[in-house]
This record gives C-alpha cells, structure tokens and sequence, in this order.
C-alpha cells in the first residue's frame, strides 16, 4: 500500500523518533526516495530539530518551540 504526502507529513515527527510500525517506516522511506517535495519538509524538519537541540546554536525566544510545532501542524 502506498502512502500519500499527507500522511508522511503527519507521521515526520514519529519517523524521526522511531516511534513507527516496521511497515509504516518502510512505506515512509519509500516514498521520501521518490518525493522531492516530502524529502525537503523532512530534511528542514530534521535541521530544526538539531539545530534546537545544539545549546551552543542559539538561544530561542519562550514560546518559540511551541509555535513552530503548531504552524507545522497547520501546513500538515
């Protein structure tokens, strides 16, 4: 079964966790080998969250976590 871009967008953040079924990972990486635009939302999801993670990066202003997470949902 193949999965859309909606739902590999909703399942990113599980995806970067491990936090999937071996199937729904495999159909995820299936698709991000054939879809430029999900590999790209992916690939920024994925620098956002090294970059927050990295203390020596950048200090963030309160609340900035939480709005980010809410706008990707709105785009998902």
């Amino acid at each position: 079964m193949e999965i859309d871009c909606y739902e590999v967008r909703r399942e990113l953040v599980d995806y970067m966790e491990g936090d999937l079924t071996p199937e729904l990972r495999a159909q995820i990486n299936q698709h991000l080998e054939h879809c430029r635009h999900c590999t790209a939302v992916y690939d920024g999801v994925r620098n956002v969250v090294q970059l927050l993670g990295n203390e020596d990066a950048i200090d963030l202003p309160e609340g900035f976590s939480r709005r980010l997470y809410e706008r990707f949902l709105a785009k998902i």
